[in-house]
């Protein structure tokens, strides 16, 4: 049986919302639903944090994190250092590393499952998850990242952009049921050896363009599998989108379970 290592990176700097994994959801910090959301699948979780403020309040609330050096380019680099100081304290090596984003309190269990069941093939050495547009909205929104899809449910390229393009120029909601348009969702997993093969990695031309760190181990020869999950997320990037999950919270629109 594979070991796998869930790691959530958590920064308390963040230009648009600043101390976000503290900030209480439903009265318990965000950071720690994140970890206890993690706990429901993997034996192993960990924060792997910059800040002593997060550790103290992962610990207080009975979880477990690792200090990390606040000069990484990337949470993938954050989870290189974390894996190797975990590993360290608890004795043990593990085969795979899942990423896991800190400001999803409500991950999907199913996700994080897929993402692990991935590596069931000997032959994947990084994995990812995909969940269908439901709008040609998302599709054309920057800040939600598309990609495609080989016949091997492997990723063949990650955009900004609306890809694939449809000629016709006639797309619509009701199209994208049955079409080949996917958004990613920042949900990772790697073989521990492929983890520190990507973070030797220089950036790439692909990934300065579209400011997508994936593209860099594409176009390095990587392949990445991809599974598909379309539970619905409730991440957090904003201050509004934290009050608005609140607010479902307290209507009881969202279970906290």
């Amino acid at each position: 049986m594979k070991e796998i290592l869930a790691i959530i990176p958590s920064r308390y700097a963040s230009t648009r919302f600043p101390g976000k994994p503290l900030a209480l959801v439903g009265g318990i910090p965000m950071v720690v639903r994140t970890f206890r959301r993690a706990s429901k699948v993997f034996s192993d979780v960990c924060v792997a944090t910059d800040d002593e403020r997060i550790k103290e309040t992962v610990e207080k609330w009975g979880g477990v994190a690792v200090m990390t050096s606040a000069n990484h380019p990337s949470g993938t680099d954050r989870c290189l250092e974390a894996m190797k100081k975990y590993s360290s304290q608890c004795g043990r090596k593990f085969d795979v590393v899942v990423n896991v984003q800190g400001d999803e309190p409500f991950i999907s269990t199913n996700q994080l499952e897929k993402l692990a069941s991935c590596f069931d093939d000997e032959s994947v050495c990084l994995a990812t998850i995909v969940k269908r547009a439901a709008s040609v909205s998302e599709l054309e929104d920057p800040n939600r990242p598309k990609v495609v899809i080989d016949r091997d449910n492997n990723a063949l390229y990650f955009s900004r952009s609306r890809i694939p393009y449809d000629r016709s120029g006639k797309i619509a909601d009701e199209d994208l049921k049955e079409g080949p348009y996917y958004l990613h969702v920042g949900l990772y997993g790697y073989r521990s050896e492929t983890l520190e093969k990507i973070c030797k990695m220089k950036e790439s031309s692909l990934e300065k363009t579209e400011k997508l760190e994936q593209l860099r181990w594409l176009e390095n020869g990587l392949k990445i599998r991809v599974a598909e999950s379309n539970d619905q997320s409730f991440g957090v990037d904003t201050p509004e989108d934290l009050e608005r999950l609140n607010k479902m919270i307290e209507s009881g629109e969202l279970k906290t379970d």
